[in-house]
This record gives structure tokens, sequence and C-alpha cells, in this order.
């Protein structure tokens, strides 16, 4: 009587997971749906448990003694925690589930998202979807942070194939999005015209932008996000869809509970240290192939500073972001699934619509089988952060993006770049800023000491 019905519904779950995998999507992605599901179960649950104990009352025998009365029933209540848990488990992961779509995806109002785009169609026939990464360095509804951390992730959505384009953090004047009205405030780029004020480097911009205009862009829940997304559009020339804000020291929550990631270091990290206070750090993560970071060490490993360039930073956080996507295996989010879910909402922060939801799944699984490429405006003969020439950073994106063709000594046509599968560099391309794969960036390579 527990069995059988157990048996029944499995294979009824079983049927229309594979033959309605989309639907069961949807249903795990709206908030309405779910509350439907715990609904249900509460009443499958009852129904099944009053089921049992009504069998086992109609049944139990009259005169049998205490010993075996106690016995029976012991047996009756084993039979109904064995249909509870498993129903108190999906019970639980549909309201974690519910919770973290309406805090993290809820209606939200943006001034920068893409308008022309709907479930049906969401990627509003374009190419490819740009997200942009942003670390704080607090909490993820505080205004008052600095976004160290600017990534802008360039996803193909026919192929998954992505490319990272990460800038330094004291990039300065930063040109606005062209007709924007914060173009219109800073004709010349963010700059009051004192150079090297760190109060209009990159990483000031979702701090101060909201502090110095507030309501400048309109409706928003998240104006200085929308003002480093505006930026980045700006300095690259192409549309930046959507941003996602992670709190740097919950991040270190995050890789604990993917339980570490591995990566190469090929030179001592410091781990803590004031540069400009002349505090050296106490430890530092030691240089070896194949080294499994907790939380914390990851963060230090993204984050360490003392005696090194913001540039090597930038690089280990590329780093990072592909040793997590490798990590995150279908079968170690589901174990993890709570975990990873309770520690988002704490985390993360974004304006990517609940109803695009579904589409961000099939396309994090394209991601999940290619290569990553990255881009890094690190300083050169050619870049100059203090002093940027921004036509070249353009140029430098759409040259990562689009794939340049040139004849090959036997005549035939080869293809270097581009938005593609394929991350072999043009043997002839002398770009400063050229994508590279990733794997071979992060491979380990120790610099002698």
């Amino acid at each position: 009587m527990t069995v059988v019905p157990g048996l029944f519904l499995g294979l009824i779950g079983f049927g229309v997971f594979s033959l309605k995998r989309d639907k069961i999507i949807d249903v795990a992605l709206d908030p309405t749906a779910l509350l439907w599901v715990v609904v249900v179960i509460g009443v499958v649950w009852s129904l099944w448990v009053s089921l049992i104990w009504k069998i086992y009352a109609r049944n139990r025998s009259r005169t049998a003694t205490l010993p075996f009365r106690v016995l029976g029933a012991a047996g009756v209540g084993l039979m109904c925690l064995a249909v509870s848990a498993p129903m108190a488990v999906g019970a639980r992961y549909a309201v974690v589930q519910r919770d973290v779509v309406h805090t993290v995806f809820g209606t939200h109002e943006s001034a920068t998202t893409p308008k022309q785009v709907t479930k049906a169609n969401p990627w509003g026939h374009r190419d490819r979807v740009n997200v942009l990464l942003l670390g704080g360095d607090g909490g993820i509804d505080r205004q008052g942070i600095r976004t160290d951390s600017v990534i802008l992730a360039s996803i193909s959505v026919k192929t998954g194939s992505t490319t990272l384009f990460s800038f330094p953090r004291n990039l300065q004047n930063v040109p606005f999005k062209a007709g924007s009205p914060l173009a219109k405030l800073y004709p010349s780029g963010f700059t009051d015209g004192t150079p090297n004020n760190a109060e209009y480097f990159l990483n000031a911009v979702y701090r101060n932008i909201p502090a110095l205009h507030p309501g400048v862009l309109g409706k928003t829940d998240n104006e200085g996000a929308d003002a480093v997304k505006l930026a980045v559009e700006g300095a690259t020339g192409i549309p930046v869809d959507y941003y996602v804000l992670v709190n740097l020291d919950g991040f270190s929550k995050l890789v604990d509970v993917l339980g570490g990631i591995t990566v190469n270091i090929n030179e001592p990290i410091p781990m803590g240290g004031n540069t400009d206070l002349h505090i050296p750090p106490k430890k530092y993560l030691q240089p070896g192939p194949n080294r499994t970071l907790n939380g914390y060490q990851a963060l230090w490993y993204t984050r360490g500073r003392y005696g090194s360039t913001d540039y090597k930073r930038m690089a280990r956080q590329r780093c990072a972001i592909n040793a997590i996507v490798k990590k995150a295996s279908p079968a170690l989010m589901l174990r993890k699934y709570v975990a990873l879910a309770e520690a988002s909402k704490d985390i993360v922060r974004t304006d990517i619509p609940s109803r695009l939801l579904h589409a961000f799944v099939d396309l994090a699984g394209l991601v999940k089988g290619k290569p990553i490429r990255s881009v890094g405006f690190e300083r050169s003969a050619a870049f100059d952060p203090n002093d940027p020439d921004f036509a070249y950073v353009r140029a430098a994106v759409y040259k990562a993006l689009h794939p340049t063709v040139h004849h090959s000594s036997t005549g035939g046509a080869t293809s270097s770049g581009g938005s593609g599968d394929s991350v072999a560099g043009d043997p002839g391309d002398t770009t400063p800023s050229k994508a590279s794969d990733t794997n071979a960036d992060c491979a380990y390579h120790p610099v002698a000491q």
C-alpha cells in the first residue's frame, strides 16, 4: 500500500519529464506554478497517508496483544514516513525555487534591458546576448559599492560560444552610450576634468552616478547597474543587455557550496595585505597545477593584488569563471541545489527577467560544452587605461566577435576569432588585445621567482 502508489507516481513523473521537458522547466521557473506544486504535493500527501492509516485501521486485529498493536502502529508510522520524506523534499525544492525566482528574477524596473524581447523571441532576433558580470565589494542591495570586477560576457545564442571582455577598474574617461542621458551629461566621458580622480574611474560609476544624478535614467530599480551597462556599451560599441552583480564576499560561499574550484596557480598570490598602506599579506596561495581552492582561497585568488597588478587579477577572475563553468555539472547542481539556491538569494542581483529564464537555462547548456575565449584590456603600447583609446577598444571587440578570412599558403581560406566555435587565432594577428583561449591562458606555466 506504500510501494505500489509510489512506483505508479514515479512512472508518471518519469514519463512526464521524458516527454515534456520544456513544460517541466517552465513550471520550475514559474512562481505561481511552483505554488500549485506545493499545494498538490500537500493534498497527495494527505490522501496517501490517510489511505495507509484507513487500511491499517480496518484490517488490524482486535484481539492482538498490546505489544503487537504497538508494533503494528509503529510499522504504519514507518510507512507514513516513507511517503512523507520524498514529498517533503519535493515540496522544499519547490518552495526554495519559488523564493529564488521571486527574489532574484522577480519583477524589476530597468532602464536598459532590451525592449523587443518576448518568451517566444528571447533574443530579439539577435545572434548574441551580452551579459555584464559585476563583482561588488559590499551587499548586493547597497548602493555605495564599487564594482572592482567588470567583465562583459558575449554569448552566441546559436552555438553557446562565449567571449569574455574584462576591463580594468581604474579605466578613465569612459564614454556612455551615445544618445543616453549620461552621454549628454558627460560628453567627454565619465570625468570631472581632473586626471587620475578615483571618483571617476569605471569602478566608481555604480556608486557615483546615482549619488550625483538620481533619477537621470528614469524608472529603474538599480540606477548604478544601468549606468555601468551604458558605460561598457559606450566603451565597446556593442549592446549590453543584462547585468549580474555578485557580492565578492558571498562569492566564497558559492564556491564552498560547489565543493571548491580547481585552478592552476603560476606564482604566489597574496591573501590580504594593503599596497597603499605598505601592509604585507600574512599568507600566500602557493603555485601549483590543479590546485583545489575553497571559498576563502578562491576569493583571494580573484582579489589578491598586493605587489601585483590589476591586470593579473583580471586574468585570474576570468580563470575563476572558467573553473566555475567546468565545475557546475548538472549532477552537482542537483545535489547541491538547495544550498546553491539559498546562497544565490544573498549574493546575486540581476535584471534578467523571469520570462527569459527558460531561454537562459537552454543557453547555459550550450555554453557548458564550449571553450571560453578572453580579451583583457590591459596596459600595453596600444592601450593605456589612464588615457584610453576607445576606438581601439571597439576595434578589438569587433575583431573578437567577427571572424576574419585570410588565404593560407595552400590557397584555402581560414577564419580566426569570431563568434564561431574555433578558438585558434590568426598567426599574422598582432592585435595586443586579440581574443585567446581561456583554457590556454589559465594553463599551468609557472613564473620564475
